[in-house]
């Protein structure tokens, strides 16, 4: 009986801690799950320092978290907040899942600075590779204009075919058409600038058709309205598709990427009126159907040119009376801000587009111009050096134009400046020609790695 009456006295104690356990935990769940106690949180709680954790995945216009490609400096916004704790590693499958924090908590893009392992595309060095080059100049005869074909010539040496560009602390994969077809599949790129956009164009087409014949890809300018009009050497363009994978690749012609308009439509020898703050026509009809984006401009804002196209520069709708503007580097200026100010406005209802502007390509004429004597005979690679070790571009004009848009630099000006040799150079399909071509590039050559930087990008 003493023993019964014992146990059940020991038995209390235990029962009350049971009890008092259960209502903490009653009490604690209700406390964490009162707005109210939020408020009662360190600022340590609320706000991860950026140091601790990985950045944070790029939120579109939707307000959806996304992934984006390395570029020449690092897209990625970095929060007050950091990323969110529970997600170490972000993949495709995982981003949509991820809530998108509040634009209010990010840090502004362009105050941050690269850190010493960032990827930029502009900064390297050449090295030498056998497998140069990515396809055979005399093979590409379908795409590539006899003129720029070196090995349709009498040029003796072909050295400058077999480097290829590695950047800082970039994974450049070696371009494979096939991948590169797949990842663009129902897509469109657009090439639009000056005829160094148009050897780019020409370098891609017989990047992606490994420079041999292909029967099957559809020439489809008439979609865009690139058809050869009567009396013209060529069309204003070209559009050809890829029907595996419903690949469109295309060019369009406008050195000075302003709006041409010919004043009287009816007289051929017409002057045409240049509209400085517009961007042409053709950009503006077609750009919701495309998906890349690549415009160029440069070497034809000289008095010559403008002379010779009978270009007159128009503002505002009307011939321009700003003697300020009317100054040759000031119009080209005036027009790439421009052009640059209303894409990046369009950006925002078409996410789906992917827009570059590709810094100036660089001439090598020495010991004169391109009409006083000069000429580019060097065969010797690099010359000058194979190193770009600068951090920003050569081209402080785009850089300075795309600086706080969304627009992406595709900086070539640098690494192609160390390339002298690999110019046309006197070289023709007929023979040796006095003046020399200092300007455009032997293909294969050059363009094609500003071609494998796009892609790299894309």
């Amino acid at each position: 009986m003493k023993s019964g009456i014992n146990y059940s006295f020991r038995g209390k104690p235990i029962s009350l801690a049971l009890v008092a356990c259960f209502l903490f935990t009653i009490l604690l769940w209700t406390w964490e799950s009162n707005p109210i106690a939020a408020t009662f949180r360190s600022a340590q709680e609320w706000y991860l320092m950026p140091s601790e954790f990985p950045a944070e995945v790029p939120i579109d216009s939707t307000g959806t978290q996304k992934l984006e490609e390395s570029e020449g400096k690092s897209s990625t916004p970095i929060t007050k907040n950091g990323t969110n704790p529970k997600v170490n590693t972000v993949d495709s499958e995982t981003v949509e899942s991820i809530p998108a924090k509040s634009p209010e908590i990010q840090y502004n893009q362009d105050d941050i600075s690269p850190s010493s392992e960032d990827c930029n595309y502009g900064k390297g060095r050449w090295v030498a590779d056998s497998r140069r080059p990515l396809y055979s100049g005399f093979g590409c005869k379908q795409w590539l204009s006899s003129m720029w074909s070196c090995r349709m010539t009498q040029r003796p040496d072909f050295s400058f075919e077999n480097y290829r560009w590695q950047p800082v602390n970039c994974d450049m994969p070696e371009f494979d058409s096939s991948s590169f077809l797949r990842k663009m599949q129902d897509k469109t790129i657009a090439f639009i600038g000056d005829s160094l956009g148009r050897q780019q164009f020409q370098s891609l087409m017989c990047m992606t058709t490994g420079g041999e014949e292909n029967l099957e890809v559809q020439n489809v300018g008439w979609e865009f309205g690139l058809v050869k009009p009567r009396g013209a050497i060529r069309p204003d363009g070209w559009a050809y598709r890829f029907p595996q994978t419903n690949t469109t690749i295309l060019y369009y012609w406008s050195a000075s990427l302003c709006d041409l308009v010919p004043l009287n439509v009816s007289d051929k020898l017409s002057d045409v009126a240049m509209h400085l703050d517009r961007p042409p026509a053709f950009m503006r009809r077609f750009l919701d159907r495309f998906d890349v984006l690549v415009l160029n401009t440069g070497h034809h804002w000289n008095r010559g040119k403008l002379t010779a196209n009978r270009w007159v520069m128009h503002v505002d709708g009307k011939p321009n009376e700003d003697e300020m503007i009317a100054e040759i580097p000031n119009a080209k200026n005036f027009t790439i801000y421009n052009v640059v100010s209303w894409l990046d406005l369009q950006l925002d209802s078409h996410p789906r587009l992917k827009a570059f502007f590709r810094t100036i390509s660089p001439r090598h004429f020495y010991n004169g111009d391109w009409n006083t004597g000069g000429s580019c005979d060097n065969t010797i690679p690099f010359t000058n050096g194979a190193e770009v070790t600068q951090d920003g571009s050569t081209d402080q004009t785009i850089e300075g134009a795309l600086k706080g848009t969304k627009i992406k630099i595709l900086d070539i000006t640098a690494l192609s400046q160390l390339r002298d040799e690999a110019h046309m150079s006197r070289y023709t399909a007929r023979g040796m020609q006095n003046s020399s071509d200092c300007l455009h590039w032997c293909l294969p050559g050059i363009p094609d790695t500003w071609n494998e930087l796009l892609v790299a990008q894309i």
